[in-house]
């Protein structure tokens, strides 16, 4: 048998402390929002998005692939390898845990250090006494007045959308970036199709953001009059805002200054966003003004998920996700999501809906 050098044992050690102190390490928001969201990460992303921006498949599709490809590989072989099976096994382990934590340094550094950042209720004008029931219905009626003004125009530009980046939602989503005090140089992704599309379809999953190549995943299944939200709200992981009720806000913010389409996919999110936050008979009485076209369209965005979810695993994916997203600080969990009621109702706004900043 080989005797490894110690500087090998030494790397790995130094691996696996490395990622669980970044794990464990506590920083000062404003520091984070200081030194990496606003530095690091914000000289790096558009360097990154544009190079995966280059290729029509998915960076992390072969990331997975070699990743998974070495893995399976060193692992068969160790399992022939001549020697005692609790030896075997943990050699396995001990490389799982290496490369694990490789994978989390990575990660941290490319992209999930955003997790720590500042939140936008820090940096926008928020009042949580405007956070009430009548604001709520308040919103949701405005929310169904825009979605039955724009349903026709909407439709008269959906069959002429592009599959790459449209430059309209592009220009809308620079601005609403601006507004909150996020990067004015965030590249957007080429939105693209992943190896992961067909557990996106069965977990009830829209989209991605890819934190190690900075790319943006659009699940196939997605409707057109969605794909603009789902678009804005993947960008806005790529302007550095992890938490996902704050990029549901941004993609709105976003959609509401772009095309027809544009603005009736971010008012038809968030109506059906704000319709739970409702009592039954406000419920009623709202859905009651919506008019047909975006009913049927909220019933076929229905029926794409009943007929491609798989319900064990969604609500197997939607648990790891849960624990992912605690793991990395945010509280609320894959709850976060409707966070965008408490932001739009909470946050004050001037004219077009633009968020007064502190």
């Amino acid at each position: 048998m080989v005797r490894r050098p110690r500087w090998i044992y030494a790397t790995r050690v130094a691996v696996v402390a490395a990622a669980a102190g970044a794990a464990a390490m506590r920083l000062p928001a404003g520091m984070v929002e200081r030194l990496y969201s606003n530095g690091v990460y914000a000289f790096a992303q558009p360097l990154i998005t544009t190079l995966s921006n280059v290729t029509r498949f998915a960076l992390l599709d072969a990331l997975i692939l070699v990743v998974a490809g070495a893995w399976l590989g060193l692992a068969i072989r160790d399992v022939l390898r001549i020697e005692q099976f609790p030896r075997k096994v943990a050699r396995i382990l001990a490389r799982t845990v290496v490369w694990s934590a490789a994978l989390y340094l990575l990660f941290a550094a490319a992209w999930g250090f955003n997790y720590r950042r500042q939140p936008l209720v820090q940096k926008l004008g928020f009042h949580r006494d405007a956070v009430t029931a009548d604001a709520a219905r308040d919103m949701a009626e405005a929310s169904v007045d825009q979605a039955n003004l724009l349903y026709e125009p909407a439709h008269a530009e959906l069959p002429h959308a592009r599959d790459g980046v449209e430059p309209e939602l592009a220009t809308a989503f620079a601005r609403a970036v601006e507004l909150v005090g996020g990067s004015t140089v965030t590249v957007v992704g080429r939105p693209k199709r992943s190896l992961l599309d067909w557990y996106f379809r069965r977990a009830a999953v829209s989209g991605m953001t890819d934190p190690f190549f900075l790319e943006t995943l659009v699940a196939t299944d997605v409707l057109a009059f969605e794909r603009p939200f789902v678009i804005a709200h993947e960008w806005s992981h790529l302007a550095g805002l992890a938490d996902e009720g704050e990029a549901n806000f941004v993609g709105w913010l976003a959609c509401v200054r772009g095309s027809a389409a544009d603005r009736y996919s971010g008012w038809l999110f968030l109506y059906v966003e704000l319709l739970p936050a409702l009592d039954r008979s406000a419920q009623a009485a709202v859905a009651a003004r919506l008019a047909p076209g975006p009913r049927a369209d909220l019933r076929a965005s229905r029926d794409r998920v009943l007929r491609n979810v798989n319900p064990r695993v969604a609500a197997a994916g939607w648990r790891m996700y849960d624990s992912y997203l605690k793991a990395n600080r945010v509280t609320a969990g894959a709850a976060s999501y409707a966070d965008v009621v408490r932001l739009v109702l909470g946050v004050e706004f001037r004219d077009n809906w633009t968020p007064v900043r502190r």
